[in-house]
């Protein structure tokens, strides 16, 4: 080896024990018990983070309970119904807090229910129990710039909802149909989660917006709070003692974080401090 060639010696082999460790004492045994967060923002067009998320969490042992932070007007109905899924059975193995932001309405709203307890904020904007399906009719638009739209296909109804055309009678009974039924999944989902007769949740489900008041009075939430009492609230709920650790998606450690001495605390006290040497061959 040529003069001058740094070697680190034994930094490779420490940097694979430090994280072997750390990934036995986050996954496998149960440190002091923290609080996961996992927040879900802007609309829900895919479920694929959250979900994933969920499931980071609870396959990591030192979590005892969890905080969904929900800040979301809502989005498509498919995405909205997977994470719901995923919170349900997420709920079925320990808390989950739902802390409402300034807007968990519509599918924010659909992935709240199966929570052990809901909080929102006196002001949080929820509720909007309901399906919508809105279609542009652009046919005269066509008309008077000269362009004309020839439709073919194998069914009569698979141009349903076209923009191109005047929606005819049996379309607008097809479509409703189908929001009807989704509309139904939803008052479901809502009478299962927070425990209401079916009849009571159609009162409620007309696609109307509640304050976290309103929603409060209506049984659409539990409590008036915020995420800090959320977070409180799960590591109670969790028997954690004191302020609880809140742990993010983010704060897997890396390899620069290990070369940075990044150790959460209660694997730090366990391992002796080590200094990485350096040395020039000769």
């Amino acid at each position: 080896m040529k003069k001058g060639c740094l070697i680190i010696t034994g930094t490779l082999v420490m940097l694979l024990i430090l994280s072997l460790v750390i990934t036995l004492f986050q996954k496998k045994i149960p440190l002091k018990g923290r609080v996961g967060l996992v927040r879900i923002e802007g609309p829900i067009m895919d479920s694929k983070d959250a979900v994933d998320e969920i499931k980071e969490l609870l396959d990591d042992h030192s979590i005892r309970a969890m905080v969904l932070r929900v800040d979301s007007p809502g989005g498509a109905v498919a995405p909205s119904q997977e994470i719901h899924a995923e919170v349900k059975k997420a709920a079925e193995k320990m808390s989950v807090i739902v802390s409402m932001g300034s807007v968990a309405a519509s599918g924010g709203y659909y992935i709240s229910v199966p929570a052990t307890r809901i909080l929102a904020n006196p002001g949080t904007l929820t509720g909007s129990i309901g399906v919508i399906m809105e279609i542009p009719n652009v046919e005269e638009l066509m008309k008077k710039i000269g362009v004309k739209a020839e439709v073919i296909k194998s069914g009569k109804s698979k141009d349903a909802g076209s923009v191109f055309r005047e929606m005819k009678t049996e379309d607008r009974a097809l479509l409703q149909g189908v929001l009807d039924n989704v509309h139904e999944q939803f008052m479901g989902a809502v009478a299962s989660g927070r425990k209401m007769k079916i009849e009571e949740v159609r009162g409620l489900a007309d696609g109307r917006i509640y304050t976290g008041e309103q929603a409060k009075n209506n049984g659409l939430i539990d409590e008036l709070g915020t995420l800090e009492d959320a977070i409180r609230i799960a590591g109670e709920s969790a028997g954690i003692k004191g302020e609880p650790e809140v742990v993010y998606r983010k704060d897997k450690l890396s390899v620069i974080d290990l070369l940075r001495g990044k150790l959460p605390k209660e694997i730090s006290d366990l391992i002796p401090s080590v200094k990485i040497k350096y040395q020039y061959a000769p």
